[in-house]
């Protein structure tokens, strides 16, 4: 779901097919998020099961338990977690138990559901769970190890399921209302209208939406009066962990430092890659996945290179994020630099661009106005000065999309090239004049936005040149089995 504007590495085929550290050829999400839940089918009853595309979730529900969805209505798995993590994620307000010990899993009722809320929200709605007595297994916390259960809690949401009634009853409404020109979403506009607590207020609230259309406050209202009343059921997983991989911070941490995900995957440094090998001894190391290195190319620690080819004396610095390039020539990236090539189909034509642009960098930042795209930075510089370097105007067609909506998201400042290498190259070149303050003029080039691009996303192309790379990978690996066998 969403455009990932936090990891725009997997804004084109979706953060369902983000590519992980292991396997041979090498798994996607979507392939972890089915060996999770293979169990689920044979203790369900008929109905649909939602799940997010950039989390995983680790648990242990003991030898003879496992978890069921036959429940009607709604039932939903929530894991415990600091109140901090309840902040930018569902949270469960669960009806009293009166159970002392921690049981692997515990079926529960929930009164409300509380979308993103503040601390103080949770306090107010009866959100916060104190400690009860430690189960034999131990605490496993959540996607941060400094829980302890000492401290407060609160339950937060990961999947959920609905059963095969509740699903028609929207399927109905949606065939009656015909199309809809607002985003609804699955969490905060169905979670929310559950349990006997809920109340139509959150239809109001508007914080956390993506983009708010005209008819949005009204639609939620529609749908909270049609839910209402539906159960709101809870699988309380005690033993778990909850991790999210959705930015950039949390893909690197978890692909490339000392994460417990790294350790209980068993994610690899090199994975399905022709790449020198790296150091055992260092704890934070590059990650290579299915991407092919000259022997001279180096990868400093903390960086991410995906479905990519780099060729002699390539330098990649440390904490960068580097997806689907092509880099021929001895260049430099830059520490904390996100390049991510795209190929796309425009007019007919084959054309490639590469968003480019630092890793902290906020794509989802917005301003209202041109005069204040200078609160806007590009690569942590602001975004009115990388302009000047560029050789470009502040104007409305320097952005796409909705005007009054401005961010690096839909600002056209990346060239469009014939080839995948001049594509990155040519990003490179932007960047590293942003870097040294020199001057890059962008005057010449066709430029896109990243909304553009996704637009014209050529999605054949890029998974052609995917194949390609596993192709060379698997005939080399049998060339070197053969010449180990003589």
């Amino acid at each position: 779901g969403g455009y990932s504007q936090r990891l725009p590495s997997a804004s084109a085929l979706g953060k369902i097919f983000t590519a992980l550290p292991f396997g041979s050829p090498i798994y996607q999400m979507l392939e972890l998020k089915l060996a999770m839940y293979i169990d689920f089918p044979s203790h369900m009853n008929p109905g649909i099961l939602i799940s997010c595309a950039d989390d995983i979730e680790l648990y242990s529900t003991g030898d003879s338990e496992f978890i069921r969805f036959d429940k009607p209505g709604f039932t939903a798995l929530a894991h415990p977690s600091s109140l901090t993590v309840g902040t930018t994620h569902g949270v469960f307000v669960l009806e009293p138990f009166n159970h002392l010990e921690y049981r692997d899993l515990e079926y529960r009722s929930c009164r409300r559901f509380l979308h993103k809320p503040s601390i103080e929200e949770m306090y107010e709605f009866d959100a916060v769970c104190r400690p009860r007595k430690l189960f034999q297994q131990g605490f496993a916390g959540s996607d941060i190890p400094s829980l302890k259960l000492e401290s407060e809690y609160v339950y937060t949401d990961s999947l959920f399921y609905m059963d095969h009634s509740t699903a028609k009853k929207l399927l109905a409404f949606y065939e009656q209302i015909g199309t809809l020109h607002c985003e609804i979403d699955a969490y905060g506009d169905f979670l929310q209208a559950l349990g006997p607590g809920a109340t139509v207020e959150y239809t109001k609230n508007t914080l956390n939406v993506t983009k708010e259309e005209s008819e949005l406050v009204d639609m939620r209202q529609r749908i909270f009066h049609l839910l209402k009343g539906t159960p709101l059921n809870v699988v309380v997983l005690n033993n778990s962990k909850f991790y999210h991989i959705g930015t950039t911070e949390e893909y690197l941490f978890h692909f490339t430092g000392d994460s417990s995900l790294k350790s209980e995957l068993g994610l690899q440094s090199v994975a399905f890659s022709l790449f020198p090998s790296i150091s055992e001894c260092s704890t934070n190391k590059p990650c290579i996945i299915q991407s092919i290195l000259d022997s001279t190319c180096s990868v400093k620690p903390g960086s991410v290179v995906e479905y990519s080819r780099l060729g002699p004396d390539v330098s990649v610095g440390e904490n960068c994020i580097i997806s689907g390039a092509y880099v021929k020539t001895t260049a430099v990236l830059p520490a904390y630099s996100f390049v991510c090539s795209l190929s796309l189909k425009m007019n007919g034509h084959l054309k490639y661009s590469a968003m480019a642009c630092g890793v902290q960098d906020n794509l989802k930042k917005n301003v209202k106005t041109l005069s204040d795209v200078k609160l806007l930075q590009f690569f942590g510089v602001c975004l009115l000065s990388c302009l000047d370097i560029w050789n470009l105007k502040v104007t409305e067609e320097l952005f796409s999309g909705n005007k009054s909506c401005l961010s690096l998201w839909n600002a056209r400042i990346f060239p469009v090239c014939s080839s995948l290498s001049d594509s990155v190259t040519t990003s490179l070149k932007m960047l590293n004049a942003v870097q040294n303050k020199s001057t890059f003029s962008l005057n010449n080039y066709k430029l896109l936005s990243i909304e553009e691009m996704l637009f014209y996303k050529d999605v054949e192309d890029m998974i052609t040149y995917r194949e390609q790379i596993s192709l060379e990978i698997t005939m080399n690996r049998k060339q070197s089995d053969l010449e180990t066998s003589y």
